[in-house]
């Protein structure tokens, strides 16, 4: 984002009118050039309202990413297991998976990439995730797994957990899981996980884990194709600190990996299978042109789904599949 433009929404992001002279001054620019970045905000999808005698005003308050703020609120968390966060804070860019995946070279397990916005932001089986600007939490992070893909099963399903445990220290204490990938709350989706793995088999897994969070989303929203929901209707609050969310979901994040990194699925079963959304509930399975029904069972130890199917037990794995509601 030019800068002009990115101070300019620095400015508004409290939420109250501020006059074009004023804006111009603190931008450094002329009230005719502040009229060109705010049609820019709006190309972005912010919406900015214009009162003659007034000014402009964003028709709601931000909260912007800021680097030092969320390491702040990152090293007052007790418990932290990391001596250091290792994070870039970015404006916009295509993807933070995208974004990883081309320095993945140069990055130290445990990097980490947020953006304001994506403007190809993926999920699952290729759809595009809708990322509109500050609205909310676009991150992903880079973890090398040592002992190889056979080290990776059942790690969204955790990732998964990691989300829930972040809610909850928020004040959102209803959230759920559905397999193998995807946090609800009251049966919409609120966030979703996406996994990728680069390298050799036998070699070390590089892993890139990325999450998309909704917090603040714009009332008119389009491209999301199912019910969703997001933190501050949750909460009923005007405003989420991003920041601190960050710092909390990324601490989270260490705790949760570092143990599966030692101990594997295991000691995360019984916890995922407490919040499972679909819990002995009958659903249909897609894959492809082909769907089967049964009724969801939990998982296994090694996060394949187990489902009834007439009367046989069947288990399936992840990749292609999609797990509905009857």
């Amino acid at each position: 984002m030019h800068e002009t433009r990115l101070n300019l929404l620095k400015a508004l992001a409290c939420g109250a009118f501020i006059s074009g002279t004023e804006l111009g001054e603190i931008c450094g620019v002329s009230r005719t050039a502040i009229a060109k970045h705010i049609e820019g905000l709006k190309e972005l999808g912010i919406n900015v309202y214009s009162v003659k005698g007034k000014g402009y005003k964003l028709s709601s308050p931000l909260s912007l990413l800021d680097k030092k703020d969320i390491f702040k609120n990152f090293d007052s968390l007790q418990h932290s297991l990391t001596p250091s966060l290792d994070l870039s804070v970015l404006t916009q860019i295509d993807s933070t998976n995208t974004y990883l995946k081309q320095h993945i070279s140069q990055l130290k397990s445990g990097h980490s990439v947020i953006a304001e916005s994506q403007t190809a932001g993926r999920g699952r089986h290729g759809r595009k995730w809708v990322s509109p600007f500050a609205s909310s939490i676009y991150l992903s992070m880079y973890w090398r797994f040592g002992t190889g893909y056979q080290a990776l099963s059942g790690l969204s399903l955790v990732i998964g957990l990691a989300v829930v445990d972040t809610l909850t220290q928020i004040g959102i204490l209803n959230a759920q899981l559905k397999w193998p990938n995807d946090v609800y709350v009251n049966m919409q989706k609120i966030a979703g996980v996406l996994i990728e793995v680069e390298g050799a088999v036998g070699d070390a897994a590089h892993c890139i884990i990325g999450i998309g969070l909704n917090v603040q989303l714009p009332d008119d929203i389009d491209g999301i194709d199912q019910s969703y929901t997001d933190i501050q209707s949750q909460l009923g609050v005007p405003l989420v600190d991003r920041n601190k969310l960050t710092a909390i979901l990324l601490n989270n994040m260490h705790r949760i990996i570092r143990t599966f990194e030692a101990e594997g699925l295991t000691p995360f079963i019984h916890r995922w299978e407490s919040l499972n959304v679909f819990a002995n509930k009958n659903v249909k399975l897609v894959t492809g042109n082909q769907s089967i029904e049964g009724i969801c069972l939990g998982i296994n130890t090694e996060g394949a789904l187990r489902m009834q199917v007439n009367d046989l037990q069947q288990t399936f794995h992840g990749g292609e599949i999609s797990v509905r509601a009857i």
